[in-house]
């Protein structure tokens, strides 16, 4: 894609979540949003279901999830009659690690965390990709460091350079729970 498509994307920036998520359902056939449940990702969803009941949402169940996790999971999937696709880890891979190391490996070191997430993120996430040509998150700018640079919509070099979404991007914590309250979200 390059540098004319984040020229093209450069328009986008000022544009708000409900018109970069039209563009992005429009434009891709094949688009979804990788959905934790934290509040940024139910105001994604709630915004995508007014643009397109139809529109897809995929999430990557560790076998670690928080039971409040599942209830959210859950309500939203109520909500919205959402048919929800869950990503699980592979389970060959899963159970050979818990047998090698046990469940909670990731304290043990930063090699054992690297490999848990490859277990039960990563090559879950990786999947789900492959089927799509671009992705929606929730992600915000302000939420780390990390996150100062990303734009509304990228190139995503780490998968296979595909079109990523942000559409909260440039939205700050109040602005979410603004729209939260607002919608009954």
């Amino acid at each position: 894609m390059g540098s004319n498509a984040a020229e093209k994307f450069q328009e986008f920036e000022n544009k708000s979540p409900q018109e970069i998520l039209e563009w992005a359902l429009k434009t891709y056939p094949k688009i979804a949003l990788a959905s934790s449940f934290g509040a940024e990702d139910v105001v994604v969803i709630d915004m995508m279901m007014k643009i397109n009941p139809k529109a897809r949402v995929f999430t990557l169940d560790t076998g670690r999830l928080n039971p409040e996790t599942s209830d959210v999971m859950d309500r939203v999937r109520e909500k919205y009659s959402l048919a929800l696709e869950v990503m699980f880890p592979n389970t060959e891979a899963t159970e050979k690690m818990v047998r090698a190391k046990g469940m909670n490996l990731f304290y043990d070191s930063i090699e054992n965390r690297k490999e848990c997430c490859g277990v039960r993120k990563v090559e879950p996430l990786n999947r789900a990709l492959k089927a799509l040509d671009a992705w929606i998150t929730g992600l915000r700018r302000q939420q780390s460091v990390t996150r100062t640079t990303m734009r509304a919509i990228e190139v995503d070099e780490a998968h296979h350079n595909m079109v990523k979404v942000n559409p909260l991007i440039n939205w700050t914590s109040e602005q979410v729970w603004a729209y939260i309250k607002k919608n009954g979200v």
